[in-house]
């Protein structure tokens, strides 16, 4: 359901506006109607998003840092958060210098290896006394031989197709090689491990530092984002404020939920402000807050990751949910993968109270999930009308299978017939439910159209299925009702115009009526295909199980069983709660928004409030 909102107007003399607009923060219920292009305009504003944008990042970065067991400090009364992102910067910039060390570092060691555990001082010794070493590297074919005896060449190591050589010679001139000179740091490769092993140290000392850091201000940081974000909704506000008068009177635009009117009335009323009230009119940017039922609750996160609906709209929260935990369960359509979910869900309910709506979404999937497998007789994917267990022989005709029910059904699957039937019923209802949005919109005679599809769909079918259960109608009675519905639809569609006009649209119409219904009705075999085709992989891990190990004893048997059981339904477990998800969303998404005409661009209800517990000192 959408909460019911009330258009305020206030006129505030400019003198009392920043105290006004205070008073309204610390109300905390007024939607405030923004303009965009003032909020686009502002370089201050925008200055500090991109701060905000910079203090999310550094609470995201700082969270990492934090072990499982460790808690937070708690936020200190006064915080000074441009101090507290520059001791991260510093931090951070400590960290990446000891990072970019260690990988230099360890490069240079790796750069030396291959000449060995020199001695710097040895070296410089062998020069003085006119002995000069110089290294070179080349590639192996372009080393000459006779360099060993014309320039006093030693070779000291080979690393794939490259040779390293020293030339010793007498200091007085260079030797004309054709190769790379090496240059040799002050440290052997020994040397420089060991200091790589030095800054390892460091590093992991720093990183506690900055682990310790993190328990002391992680809620600080989430504090002064808080104080940001404040900031960034005052500013937004008065920059949606209208001068009027020559500057002296500032007029503001918001919507407040009618439930909770009476603590903003309450408020001017004191502060002796003078504003209006008035309900939306159709095409205003109503923002929107919705108010559901328990269940209903559960899966407005599903309609908001699509859209919200204006505030024309009926809340199609209520009437796509139970749907989509059927379509959930018969996609998944196992009813041990069920029980896991509902045993994974509960523990999740109980361990972590944050998730506590996410569990119970879980836990409602899950057991819809075990009822279809129960209904269906498939367990961890056994067929369980098709096992010999004793106890399962009262039971097994009851299961809806094919091997009980195809020939009752024309050699149909009963599930593709289920899955027919629970989208031609969500079709139908979307129809209904589009009638009464177009009814409460604009009035009844222009969702006739859209009635007279429903009732003339329904007259149609209870002509073809009443008489196959037995219920004798007369069909001419049912063909004159959807005649007159066809003469509604082909007539009167568009209220507004002429006949001419509505017959040219009504062929139009029906065209793409009776071309989308069946696209739409034959999307939901994807319901029989997908809890099917999981069923089938899984019975065929649990026969490569059997089938594989079937010659090994019967004490070793057990273990390659059970990896074969786990890999292989781990893997189905996955694949199948990502379709069960997917492709629900998709029929919620397409088929049933599309034939609900569902609008959508609705604007989530954001009040101006105070977000933080003390006072932004910015």
């Amino acid at each position: 359901m959408i909460v019911k909102m009330k258009k305020y107007v206030f006129l505030v003399y400019h003198r009392q506006y920043t105290d006004f607009l205070e008073k309204l923060r610390d109300v905390g219920v007024v939607h405030v109607a923004e303009k965009p292009e003032g909020i686009a305009e502002n370089d201050q504003l925008r200055e500090k998003m991109q701060l905000a944008a910079k203090v999310k990042k550094t609470i995201a970065e700082t969270e990492s840092l934090l072990l499982p067991d460790t808690t937070p400090a708690d936020a200190s009364a006064t915080i000074d958060g441009a101090a507290l992102l520059q001791a991260f910067d510093e931090m951070q910039a400590e960290k990446q210098r000891l990072q970019q060390a260690i990988t230099n570092t360890r490069k240079e060691a790796e750069r030396m290896a291959v000449w060995g555990n020199y001695d710097t001082k040895r070296l410089q010794e062998l020069d003085e006394a006119g002995y000069k070493l110089q290294f070179y590297a080349c590639t192996e074919s372009k080393f000459k031989p006779e360099w060993e005896t014309e320039y006093n060449t030693f070779v000291t190591g080979k690393i794939a197709a490259t040779l390293y050589f020293v030339v010793v010679s007498d200091g007085q001139s260079a030797p004309d090689i054709d190769a790379e000179t090496i240059t040799l740091n002050a440290k052997n490769s020994a040397q420089l491990l060991l200091d790589v092993e030095g800054l390892n140290h460091l590093l992991v000392a720093h990183t506690a530092k900055m682990q310790a850091w993190a328990i002391a201000n992680y809620k600080n940081l989430q504090q002064y984002a808080l104080q940001i974000e404040e900031n960034i909704d005052f500013q937004k506000v008065e920059l949606s404020t209208e001068p009027t008068a020559e500057n002296k009177v500032m007029l503001l635009e918001g919507y407040c939920p009618q439930s909770v009117e009476k603590d903003l009335d309450t408020m001017l009323e004191q502060e002796n402000i003078y504003y209006e009230v008035s309900d939306p009119v159709m095409g205003e940017n109503v923002p929107i807050k919705l108010k559901n039922n328990f269940f209903a609750k559960l899966f407005e996160p599903i309609t908001k990751l699509y859209a919200l609906p204006n505030y024309s709209e009926i809340d199609p929260t209520p009437f796509f949910a139970p749907f989509f935990m059927l379509f959930f369960g018969l996609c998944l359509g196992d009813g041990g993968y069920g029980l896991l979910i509902l045993i994974a869900a509960t523990i999740l309910r109980i361990k972590k109270p944050a998730f506590r709506n996410l569990a119970i979404l879980g836990q409602f999937l899950g057991g819809a999930t075990m009822v279809v497998g129960l209904l269906t007789g498939v367990f961890f994917g056994i067929m369980l009308d098709s096992v010999t267990w004793p106890w399962l022989a009262g039971v097994k005709e009851y299961f809806i299978t094919s091997n009980n029910y195809a020939d009752k059904l024309g050699g149909y699957d009963p599930m593709m017939l289920v899955a027919i039937g629970v989208g031609v019923l969500q079709i139908l209802f979307a129809m209904g439910f589009n009638a009464a949005k177009i009814t409460i919109q604009h009035g009844f005679k222009y969702a006739l159209s859209t009635v007279a599809w429903l009732v003339g769909i329904l007259s149609v079918i209870a002509a073809f299925l009443l008489p196959l259960v037995g219920i004798t109608i007369p069909q001419a009675v049912l063909y004159a009702i959807a005649g007159l519905c066809a003469v509604i639809i082909l007539f009167y569609n568009s209220p507004d115009k002429n006949i001419f006009a509505n017959f040219g649209s009504g062929l139009w119409g029906t065209y793409n009526m009776v071309s989308g219904l069946l696209g739409d009705v034959l999307s939901y075999i994807r319901l029989f295909a997908l809890g099917l085709a999981g069923g089938i992989l899984g019975n065929v891990f649990n026969m490569l199980a059997t089938d594989l190990t079937a010659d090994m004893s019967a004490y070793i048997r057990w273990l390659p069983m059970l990896l074969i059981l786990l890999i292989g339904h781990s893997l189905n477990f996955i694949l199948c709660i990502i379709s069960s998800i997917v492709h629900p969303l998709r029929l919620t998404f397409v088929e049933f928004y599309k034939n609900a005409g569902f609008e959508g661009g609705g604007e989530a209800y954001n009040p101006f409030r105070t977000k933080t517990k003390t006072t932004a000192n910015q």
